[in-house]
């Protein structure tokens, strides 16, 4: 057994008792209660297993790309500067948010962000009929594969797009790709303003075209989730700067509509805690809050001021450091907070924050907390893309310091590593590791599907899944 070997098998056994704990200070087992009965609501009426403790340590990769517990393997489905299977051009830069679709004759479709910005390195091939903005590097590309993971096809789905980082999918199948930016036309070289959404169609990328859906809202974008009953859209904002992003809701005038629904309008509000303006402050698992409100946005287009610094009347907004990954489950949105630093300006510090919104009761509740740790090689902070798992619990894709992981939460609230990746961008002196993002499974529940940002890798993972 190698050195390295024999380091990596050490350092997982080692995670039940040193890995980030849940809530620092008040103990895993009080977040595991908590967040037991979060899981439990999300899957209620499921055929989901109850939680486990994971699938065992990580093998380390001989190929040096993905280490992986005992039993599952790896295929890699595309990568940055290989040629794009329509002939368009190379597959871009920067792989990002992702989502899986079900395609015809048993087959699966992916949706990929590329978060290109004016300096990305490969940019998305402009496309007639599918380019925004001729100046923009970003947009998102459309994978084709059988029911055993072979690349049938390949091709853009939207360009000239900017800093295309998360989105969501809707309830008609289509993915709603979101732009991390507030960048204008004229800044960057670009010659229209950014920071909206778009819809792609994966299926026919024509049909949706690249179409800015601006009642949305123009600001730094992370990802949406829609609620299936009522069609609200809820979005988060990863804001760089204080006072740092809002929690949004768009209430489109024609709701669930189907694709192009989105484009007739709608109203966006933006979340209040009452007492709360800063929610980094919350350092409870399973605190709640009654009575949130929703406060119409003054100036949805950030013409002259971007929204979260405009005024809101004298009670405020509620604000927060890194809002992230955003999905449904059961009767509530759940989103991310993946760190709050009080050296950057928030009111406290935090290592990630999962969140649970109840519309039908306006109660906002800290679902899960993750406290600081003594070893960034181990995994449990900064948790960003998130998606449910076939196996009853959460995937997280990390995007901290050290080295970087797919990480799985129990039904039981338990914290297990699922990948690591091997891709050194550093030096051997100074390593460092591309972060995961778009963790996604597909319609089966057999195949975890992952990207690696940089270099830009898309993996598809099979194994005994619960």
């Amino acid at each position: 057994m190698s050195s390295e070997t024999s380091r990596l098998t050490a350092e997982t056994s080692r995670l039940s008792a040193t890995r980030r704990q849940v809530l620092a200070g008040s103990g895993a087992a009080v977040a595991s209660i908590a967040f037991t009965g979060a899981l439990f609501e999300l899957f209620a009426g499921t055929a989901a297993a109850r939680g486990h403790s994971g699938y065992g340590p990580l093998v380390p990769d001989p190929d040096g790309l993905l280490d992986l517990p005992k039993g599952f393997r790896y295929r890699v489905l595309s990568r940055e500067g290989d040629p794009l299977r329509s002939g368009e051009g190379q597959v871009p830069s920067n792989h990002d948010g992702m989502a899986a679709f079900t395609g015809r004759h048993g087959h699966v479709r992916l949706v990929r962000n590329h978060e290109n910005r004016a300096t990305g390195r490969i940019p998305v091939p402009t496309v007639e009929g599918l380019t925004y903005d001729p100046m923009g590097k970003g947009g998102c590309t459309a994978l084709e594969l059988d029911g055993r993971n072979n690349v049938l096809g390949e091709r853009v789905a939207i360009a000239g797009t900017a800093v295309n980082c998360a989105g969501g999918r809707t309830p008609w199948n289509t993915w709603l790709t979101c732009e991390e930016t507030e960048d204008k036309a004229g800044t960057n070289g670009y010659t229209k303003d950014h920071g909206f959404i778009f819809e792609v169609d994966g299926a026919d990328p024509h049909r949706t075209g690249a179409v800015p859906l601006t009642a949305m809202g123009r600001f730094q974008h992370e990802a949406i989730a829609i609620d299936p009953k009522s069609g609200i859209v809820y979005e988060t904002e990863d804001a760089f700067d204080k006072p740092f992003g809002l929690f949004y809701r768009f209430l489109p005038r024609k709701p669930l509509g189907g694709t192009g629904s989105l484009r007739a309008g709608g109203h966006l509000e933006a979340m209040r805690v009452p007492g709360v303006p800063d929610l980094s402050v919350v350092q409870e698992t399973g605190a709640s809050f009654e009575g949130v409100e929703w406060v119409p946005v003054p100036d949805p287009q950030a013409a002259g001021t971007p929204i979260r610094f405009q005024d809101f009347g004298p009670k405020g907004i509620t604000h927060a450091q890194k809002l992230e990954g955003c999905y449904w489950g059961g009767s509530a949105v759940y989103f991310v907070s993946s760190f709050a630093r009080s050296s950057q300006g928030s009111a406290a510090d935090h290592y990630g924050q999962v969140w649970k919104y109840e519309p039908k009761r306006r109660r906002l509740t800290l679902v899960i907390a993750f406290g600081p740790g003594t070893d960034v090689q181990l995994p449990g902070e900064s948790p960003d893309n998130i998606c449910l798992a076939s196996d009853g619990g959460l995937m997280v894709c990390e995007d901290g310091d050290g080295a970087q992981h797919v990480f799985g939460l129990t039904r039981g609230g338990e914290v297990y590593t699922m990948a690591r990746g091997r891709q050194n961008i550093g030096t051997p002196e100074e390593p460092a590791w591309g972060e995961f993002a778009g963790v996604t499974f597909a319609p089966d529940g057999g195949t975890m599907f992952v990207n690696c940002y940089t270099p830009g890798t898309t993996f598809a993972v099979t194994g005994p899944w619960r």
